[in-house]
């Protein structure tokens, strides 16, 4: 190869010191991806430039931002049945990157940009690599979290550099980390500081005619980093793995076995071998329905929604330069640090100055333990915290572009609060209540404008949780919705749009997972049961202890301000069940140190012991895969209901709501993925068993009812 040129996928140059440039740039799409017909040119071009009696050496980098963002997840969603075919199809490209690992000229990658996945696969072909320490690159593989793993060569490979534990620490964990912190685990050789000292290093290396061309894997003297399976420190690790990933997943996460099948059945073979047992793994890994669910919605679904995919069309884009919060509680407080933080002005408020001030100090105490931890300075905390002002004066909110209140769960308390900032709030502007029971239609009757009124329902802690559920009201106008997503979206928070209803979708939703847990208590159901099958289900926390966490008040408060005469049955007995801890047995919550759990100040939390004494606790009760399927599908069955009733829009909606709003497990797709996951035939049948055996709140909707009995799937929910 003689020529220099450029195509769709890359610029390929040869310097006159004899060094060829690879720069990878796929100018036909958003980022640069790892993808079968990707390896497939890559490799033409670098056979070809080794080929060259004149090339010395091969430089690989980006021409992009990111050096590659991974594999191309829009084809191993969508795998096919012809397993053996795409098997075949991995060999090949694994034959690819090797003949340029074994072609006896030095490959380098130089890293002037993020790579994960298949990206760090493509570095881990070259021969060394050397990245720019910029705190924004990273480095890692986290395929685990699309319910995959390295299959382009890092499974088998990255032991070699790391040794068995790290590299499983950063297979199973999917870890992504800091060019410092790869250089420490020998993922890479060196840092560059700028990118002009990155391609001075990475062209000194090979003119230095000390570059090796020979990969650990191929080097009989190489020895992995703690010794391999065979040794007594690489069994044990095997060993702990095995069994913290069947603790950890309970089996609900089919490639973290493969990973650990891969490393074991290979890591003793020769590399080619090892990759042939990598390559059907992950063939395996890809037909799984748990990555299929993963990549779906863990991926394609959140990211789009992160994109703003909810703002209704044609509507002109709303900027929030001045944001006003009304209630410094732990939630206000957080709003207005995370709005800060992308670089709003923000009046936090609350019925005195000292209340303001200390919601504004839960920024401050974010800030102190990021610079504790080195992920920010003191320069740049103090100029976010001078971007809150606090306040006890409405006239303060004047010239806000968007207001949320976040007071107590009080239709009266929020009436007032909205007449009090309508009165200075310009017309134009938006006005909305972070309730998250409360029906908008119901608060909007307080508000001059109904169709600048709507909902906009943070979770806590606002910092941590990424879902923001924005509630439209009968009258809220499309303009309206279309500031509340494109808040979110700037403040980097994953909006879905819900119409009204009491508890919306996520509260109403969410409910079912802590009331079913009440009923099964009642009925004689040991708590530790309750707690460790919700879990072993995919639950990240239990429902009794979550409860602690809402704080029993809350509940009876919500069930009591709610203004229907005729409550239904089962909101009584879940109440019924609430008061009596409270009235009786004074516990209340994790706050009070007394809920289903005692908090004893410095020990561990634990079950009340009196708990199971009270309900007449029974261990052969009721069947574990009773339990657990009566947890989990009150949730789907919930999902689904509000989705029959037009409470959601889509599916995916439903699915991304329950996924990051509650925590339901995202290898089931989500809440009503989850009748899907399980069949939905099956699902139906056994939900029309126990409507028989514990109530109405099983029944399923006719229009589920008529998929089951046509054989569709939920995404055919109105076609």
């Amino acid at each position: 190869m003689s020529q220099n040129f450029t195509n769709e996928l890359f610029e390929y140059s040869k310097a006159e010191n004899g060094i060829a440039w690879i720069v990878i740039n796929q100018v036909n799409e958003p980022a640069n991806l790892f993808s079968f017909d990707f390896v497939k040119a890559f490799v033409a071009v670098g056979i070809q430039a080794i080929a060259d009696p004149e090339v010395k050496g091969v430089i690989v980098t980006s021409g992009q931002k990111l050096f590659m963002a991974g594999g191309d997840l829009r084809f191993l969603g969508s795998v096919s049945g012809d397993t053996e075919a795409f098997t075949k199809g991995i060999m090949e490209m694994h034959k690819g990157l090797r003949a340029i690992e074994t072609g006896g000229k030095p490959v380098l990658a130089a890293i002037n940009g993020t790579a994960l996945g298949g990206g760090l696969e493509l570095c881990l072909a070259c021969h060394y690599r050397i990245a720019l320490n910029d705190s924004g690159l990273k480095l890692g593989f986290p395929e685990i979290n699309v319910g995959l793993f390295p299959g382009g060569g890092g499974t088998s490979k990255s032991p070699y550099l790391m040794g068995m534990q790290n590299a499983l620490m950063y297979l199973l964990q999917g870890l992504e980390v800091r060019p410092e912190k790869a250089l420490k685990d020998g993922l890479i050789h060196a840092l560059a500081k700028t990118p002009e000292e990155l391609k001075t290093m990475a062209v000194n290396y090979i003119l230095s005619g000390q570059a090796d061309a020979i990969q650990p894997w191929d080097n009989k003297k190489h020895k992995i980093p703690g010794g391999g399976l065979n040794s007594p420190a690489g069994f044990q690790v095997m060993m702990a793995a095995t069994g913290n990933v069947r603790k950890i997943t309970h089996g609900n996460y089919p490639a973290a076995g493969l990973i650990l099948r891969t490393i074991h059945d290979g890591i003793d073979l020769p590399i080619d071998r090892a990759l042939e047992i990598e390559a059907r793994n992950f063939t395996n890994a890809c037909q799984t329905k748990e990555a299929r669910n993963m990549i779906r919605t863990g991926f394609f679904g959140i990211q789009a929604a992160k994109k703003g995919k909810a703002r209704p069309s044609g509507q002109p884009a709303y900027k929030v330069s001045k944001l006003g919060v009304i209630g410094a509680g732990m939630m206000g407080a957080g709003i207005a640090y995370v709005s800060a933080k992308a670089g709003m002005q923000v009046v936090l408020q609350d019925v005195s100055l000292e209340m303001a001030e200390k919601g504004k100090g839960y920024s401050r105490k974010l800030l102190d333990k990021a610079i504790a931890e080195g992920k920010s300075t003191p320069e740049k905390a103090e100029k976010l915290l001078s971007l809150i002002t606090v306040s006890d004066d409405f006239a303060l909110l004047s010239g806000c572009d968007l207001v949320i209140e976040t007071v107590t769960e009080n239709p009266e308390i929020k009436y007032n609060v909205t007449k009090s900032t309508e009165a200075v709030l310009a017309k134009e502007k938006v006005m909305s209540s972070n309730t998250s029971t409360i029906p908008i239609t119901l608060l909007a009757k307080a508000s001059e404008r109904p169709g600048n009124f709507i909902g906009i329902h943070f979770f806590s802690p606002v910092d941590k949780m990424p879902l923001v559920e924005i509630i439209k009201g009968e009258k809220t106008e499309e303009r309206a919705i279309a500031a509340a997503v494109d808040y979110t979206v700037a403040i980097g928070k994953v909006p879905i749009v819900v119409n009204d209803s009491r508890g919306f979708f996520t509260s109403r939703c969410f409910g079912t997972f802590c009331s079913e847990a009440l009923f099964l208590l009642e009925e004689g159901v040991p708590a530790v049961m309750i707690e460790n099958i919700a879990k072993m289900k995919g639950m990240p926390v239990g429902p009794l202890a979550v409860m602690d966490e809402v704080t029993f008040s809350l509940m009876q408060h919500v069930y009591e301000s709610n203004p229907e005469p005729n409550k239904p049955e089962d909101a009584v007995r879940q109440y019924n069940i609430v008061r009596l801890l409270m009235e009786k047995y004074g516990r209340e919550s994790k706050k009070s140190g007394k809920g289903f759990y005692d908090y004893p100040v410095g020990e561990k939390k634990r079950l009340w012991s009196e708990l199971n004494g009270i309900f007449n606790a029974n261990p052969d009760k009721t069947e574990k895969e009773i339990i657990a399927k009566r947890i989990m599908y009150r949730q789907a069955l919930e999902s689904y209901r509000c989705l029959d009733e037009g409470v959601l829009t889509s599916v995916t909606d439903g699915d991304i709501g329950s996924i990051l709003g509650w925590g339901f497990p995202i290898y089931t797709g989500g809440a009503i993925s989850y009748i899907d996951f399980v069949g939905i035939q099956t699902f139906v049948s056994e939900c029309d068993t126990f409507a028989k055996q514990y109530g109405s709140r099983f029944e399923v909707p006719a229009s589920l009812r008529e998929l089951a009995a046509e054989g569709k799937s939920v995404f055919d929910f109105g076609k």
